[in-house]
């Protein structure tokens, strides 16, 4: 399902692009028409539709609801609207609702206002990942309030309630790595970052085990990078001794002593750590331990061990029996959803027949931020650069 916020930011972004659209589509109302509106002015907007509303009765709402919209669908739903003009002005219960919730209320987090910070986020990512971290780790602060307010335990049942202009499993991986990018500037941001991976594997134990070993190795990333390698040196120990056939832990694990930031590259190390994952007769993604153990050799001119890693990973992915299939979880996949709206836009009290259009597609996947090194987001088994990617 699209939220209404999401179908406003998306006319709204189209409006400003396309001179004939916005001619077009002039009568249609949107959260920023409400931002020349006072407070009076807003509630006499909603008295119009025979509501009446003042502070405390919208704050007992708001305190039951997580969105603008779960307040003004029932209002809606109340009404009989005759003809497209006035199902287009009813738009005005869900804006007024909405800007009045931000006016009075900003410390109740609200799916809106999340919506908001969100975007904001992204529309910052040119001055830099410190600036968008700052917006963004607001952003979380109220997830985790909505989380907590509406009992939700996975990020697919906050999305299926959320239906932003962007997904929280998708935005919570550019969350992850925009702390990276920050930490590199300022060390907070790597606090941070270690404290979304805890929260993260704290709050989603069903989530996806690719999202769930993606956070460990974020999370024993950034202590190494903070200078406590003994730290990360535990995490992975514990979770390899888990599970053993982890291989991406073991190449995580070595990623510290090969590719830090810091003065503390062990080349020794890192290739100790590749040779005992390898020694692990079912360990899985067995070619990328040995091609990453192929690099690290040829980066230290042992060009003859090189080559034999290189054979061994080749043997490897010719005895993979490969399943390729297309999935719409995990750290490389994004779900999108494309709409096209023509002429005025659609009044908000239809946007329950655009979900049903929407139910039971496939979305398009797109790809984003594969690492050179990482697993091929097609199911292959070989690593992005060598296939894919190549």
């Amino acid at each position: 399902m699209i939220s209404w916020v999401a179908m406003d930011r998306i006319v709204e972004r189209k409006r400003a692009a396309d001179a004939a659209y916005r001619k077009q589509g002039a009568d249609k109302v949107l959260r920023s028409d409400a931002k020349r509106l006072t407070d009076g002015e807003l509630l006499a907007k909603l008295r119009s539709f025979g509501i009446e509303m003042d502070r405390p009765t919208l704050e007992r709402l708001c305190d039951q609801a997580l969105s603008a919209e779960e307040i003004a669908q029932p209002l809606l739903d109340q009404r009989t609207f005759h003809g497209r003009h006035e199902q287009m002005e009813s738009d005005w219960i869900w804006i007024c609702l909405s800007a009045l919730w931000q006016r009075w209320f900003p410390d109740k987090p609200s799916f809106e206002a999340l919506d908001d910070k969100m975007q904001a986020g992204y529309e910052l990512r040119e001055s830099g990942a410190v600036a968008v971290c700052r917006v963004w780790l607001e952003a979380w602060s109220d997830v985790l309030h909505i989380l907590d307010k509406a009992g939700m335990q996975s990020i697919q049942e906050f999305d299926e309630r959320f239906g932003g202009t962007q997904s929280l499993f998708n935005w919570i991986q550019d969350l992850e790595g925009e702390l990276w990018n920050a930490g590199l500037q300022d060390r907070q941001f790597l606090t941070a970052r270690i404290a979304l991976c805890e929260e993260g594997l704290r709050r989603f134990r069903t989530d996806d085990d690719l999202m769930t070993e993606n956070r460990r190795r974020a999370m024993a990333e950034s202590y190494y990078e903070l200078g406590e390698p003994d730290k990360a040196e535990a995490l992975y120990r514990g979770w390899l001794h888990l599970d053993p056939r982890w291989g991406w832990g073991w190449i995580g694990w070595s990623d510290c002593y090969r590719f830090t930031r810091t003065e503390k590259r062990d080349w020794n190390r890192c290739e100790q750590i590749l040779r005992e994952g390898l020694s692990i007769a079912e360990v899985r993604d067995r070619a990328d331990i040995a091609d990453r153990l192929a690099d690290a050799c040829e980066e230290q001119g042992r060009t003859e061990e090189a080559a034999e890693y290189r054979r061994e990973a080749k043997r490897s992915a010719e005895t993979v029996k490969v399943s390729r299939s297309i999935s719409s979880v995990g750290k490389v996949l994004r779900q999108k959803t494309q709409v096209n709206i023509g002429g005025a836009g659609l009044p908000l009290s239809e946007m329950s027949h655009l979900a049903v259009t929407f139910r039971g597609t496939t979305a398009p996947i797109t790809r984003q931020k594969v690492g050179r090194n990482e697993p091929c987001p097609c199911g292959s088994g070989k690593k992005f650069k060598k296939c894919c990617g190549a």
